[in-house]
Parts: structure tokens; sequence; C-alpha cells
């Protein structure tokens, strides 16, 4: 048998010192690590004091046997892979081994061969719990919930795209899950197994936005104090998903057209060609097409990002998800914090269905926290009347008359200008409340043509 290239950790029980011998000499030649007791009770102290990555134990041994010893390690929670061996096996007690937890149960004379197999077996086991148990904290971390015949769709697409190198580019207002489509993704690619990197455009100055991409080398620009990996080199064999590309300064637009065409990086301040093999994800809550109209965006990259387009509706156009979100993130929060369970009244989960939703999931999540720290037993009408931010009810966005964007741009510009009023024009406060970033509120008060000075001297 080949050595291992990480030298995996056993502890052997024995109390017959000439079989704890020849084994861990058996298992040292074989590229493991081995550590010897000669009794269950030796072995509860070496196992409390550090870990091992299997545990092979003879069954009948003085005083403490086999059985009990996996008795006591199944109270103290060890989740470490015990092999059971013994010279006076049956099937009881095979039976018996594998009720408390045993892996295998393997009969003496122990053949070298099978042994070191049964061990490789399980320490597979053990590895695949382990990725299990991650993928399961990934998931939960980053659900997606719907009922809804929109989110199936799209869904459907998800899992249609998700297994191909295809470059997608994700649409949508903020808030709606942009990023948790992009980790869908990469968690049904071929390449679930690496990175899933993230860069919000928007939110790194221009100056910076190519460190941050490319990397830089040690004393390439003022407090470059040592080589930095950018987030191509960090997503490698991985995705990276680029949030708000739309705000991506033109000159670093046609920096990443060429890697994206090439394959390669260079570091600021570096003087050769990196290769990087990464699957590129997009998402923005602007219209490209327009942009690139006005020349904002380039039409070469545009082509380059927009293969695979994949639209996320706003939640006030999906209303039937609503309940099952309110349900999803309650319970969240509620494991999160500790709290007792506190319901939500019919009467509340009906007033929240009918609000407009302007900030989207990430909004409703932020007013079910919020309402859930208020609230002392159960939800109920008045504590939602309260924690929404525009009262009981909102105009519909199909109110007044015109072309569709026309209508969504009125609305928008009605809400800003109600939450700066409301906040006394504070832009801190307003776009918290909205669920904005700052940067974003003076973009969104610059496309709508409001005049924040202007307003305040009404």
């Amino acid at each position: 048998m080949e050595a291992q290239e990480l030298r995996h950790h056993l502890l052997i029980i024995d109390d017959d010192v000439n079989t704890l011998a020849s084994l861990a000499r058996a298992f040292r030649m074989s590229g493991y690590e081995a550590t010897v007791a000669d009794s269950a009770g030796r072995a509860l102290e070496l196992i409390k004091a550090g870990s091992f990555d299997v545990i092979l134990s003879d069954v009948v041994m003085p005083g403490k046997d086999g059985l009990s010893l996996l008795a006591d390690l199944k109270q103290l929670g060890v989740t470490t892979p015990v092999i059971m061996v013994s010279g006076q096996a049956s099937v009881e007690m095979a039976v018996k081994a594998t009720k408390l937890g045993a892996v295998d149960f393997l009969e003496k004379p122990l053949s070298t061969d099978k042994l070191l197999i049964t061990v490789q077996n399980a320490l597979r086991l053990r590895t695949l719990e382990e990725e299990n148990r991650q993928l399961r904290q990934r998931v939960g971390r980053h659900e997606i919930v719907w009922v809804s015949e929109v989110m199936a769709r799209l869904m459907a697409q998800v899992d249609r795209v998700g297994a191909s190198e295809t470059r997608v580019c994700i649409q949508g207002e903020t808030g709606t899950g942009k990023e948790l489509i992009a980790r869908a993704l990469h968690e049904r690619s071929s390449r679930r197994a690496g990175p899933f990197v993230t860069l919000n455009c928007a939110a790194v100055p221009a100056e910076l936005i190519e460190s941050e991409l490319f990397g830089h080398e040690k004393g390439a620009f003022t407090g470059a104090i040592g080589r930095h990996l950018g987030k191509f080199e960090q997503a490698s064999r991985g995705t990276l998903f680029l949030d708000e590309i739309g705000d991506m300064p033109p000159a670093m637009q046609a920096k990443l057209l060429r890697v994206l065409e090439e394959g390669e990086i260079e570091r600021v301040g570096g003087d050769r060609k990196i290769r990087v093999d990464v699957r590129v994800i997009v998402a923005t809550h602007r219209n490209l097409q327009e942009l690139v109209r006005k020349g904002a965006f380039r039409e070469d990259l545009y082509h380059r990002v927009y293969v695979f387009p994949i639209l996320l509706s706003p939640l006030r156009e999906r209303t039937e998800d609503i309940p099952v979100l309110l349900e999803y993130y309650s319970k969240h929060v509620i494991q999160q914090n500790g709290w007792k369970p506190k319901p939500f009244a019919k009467e509340a989960s009906e007033e929240l269905r009918r609000y407009s939703w302007p900030g989207n999931v990430r909004e409703l999540r932020n007013v079910v926290e919020r309402l859930l720290l208020l609230a002392d037993s159960e939800v109920d009408l008045t504590a939602v009347r309260l924690a929404l931010p525009h009262g009981p009810s909102v105009a519909p966005v199909s109110s007044g008359s015109g072309a569709l964007a026309d209508r969504v741009h009125a609305y928008e510009r009605e809400v800003i200008v109600s939450e700066l009023r409301r906040h006394n024009f504070q832009m801190t406060e307003t776009a918290r409340t909205l669920d904005l970033e700052r940067s974003h509120l003076y973009k969104k008060c610059q496309q709508l043509g409001i005049d924040v000075e202007e307003l305040r001297q009404e």
C-alpha cells in the first residue's frame, strides 16, 4: 500500500502488547502515524486529550471492554470512525457494535492487507461525511426559498445553465438575491469544490479596482507593502462573481475584456502573464443594453458577459412567495438569536403581503428581524404598520399613466423623496431604511433627477 499524502493518525487499542507492536509497525510502514493504548481507560484519556482519524479497538479486554468503550465514545459525541476487532466474534457481537456506531467489525487473526483497506474505507467515509456537513451548512446559509411559478421557471434555468461553463448575466433590482443565484450556479457546476469569490464593482474606488481584480506586486504603488493576490487568482478553479458590473469604470472594462478573451492576468506592477482558470458570472441592477447605447458600457464586453441572461423578478411581482419567506426568515432569526418562536397574526401576514417591498427580499428579511425583536409573543397588525417605512399601504406601481419604465421611475422617485423628507434629508439614515448603500442612493437621486438641496429649501 502507498504511503498517505497526509499522515493520518490512528489510535490502536488492545490489551496484548505484541499485537499493539505489530499493528503499529504495519501502519507506520504504510505511512500512518500510530498511537497505542493497552486499555479502554487509557484510550479514553488519549481521545479526550487529542484527535484521531480512525480508532481501531479490540472487543475483549480486561476491565472495560471494547463495546463499553464504544458506548462511552457515543455518549461523548466522538465522531471518529471506529473499527472493532475480536478473536471471539459472533453475529450478536457484530450487530451490537454496529448499533453503537462501529463502521466495521473484523475477526482475528487479522490480515494486514484487509485491515489497511478497511482503514482506507473508514477514512473515505469520514471525508464524505465532512463534505456533506459543509455542503449542508452552505445550503442552509444561502438557501433560496420560493413557491411561485415565476421562481420555479427561473430555478429550472439555473439548473440547466449551472452545469455548464456558459457566462451568465444576472439582472434584477437591488435586494432581489442576485448573489444567491450566482452561488446556486456555482454549486451546480463542476467547479463547486473550488472557491466562490465576489467583488462589488460599485463599492470599490475606481483607482483600486484593478488591484482588487488582478492583484499587485510589492512596491507597485504607495501603500503596496507586499504582494496581493487579486480576485481572479483567489477564484482559481472556481467562480468569480462580479456584482454591479454596470458600474465598472470604462478603463477597467477594457482590461476585463482582455482577460476574458485571453484567460491571462497581469498583477499591477508585475512583468509576467499569469494563466487563470475561472468562470465569471456578472450581475447588475442596471440596463446594460441602455448603457451600451449611451456609450457607458463597452459593446464588445457586453457580448462577452451577456451570453445567458437571468432576470430576477422583484418581490412585488411574486407575492405568493412572501408567506414562505416570512416563515423561513422567522425561523432563521429566532434560531440565530436563541429567541422563543413568535407567530405572525393572519392580519399581519396579509399586510406584509400587500406591501410593495421596494427593497425586495433583503428589505423583507430586515423587517422580519425588526418585528421579532419588538414583538412580545405575537407579531400583530399594529406592529407591522409601525415597522413598515411607508405606513399601512403604498401606492401601487401600476398607478399613473405612460410607459412602464416611466411609471417605475415615477414610483421610485416618490418613494425616495418621501423617505428623504421623513428622515430630514439625512442620506445615511434614508439609505439604511431603503436598504441601499449610501453611494447607490446618491446615484439613484442623480438618475431620477432628485435635487436634495432644492428639496431641503422647499
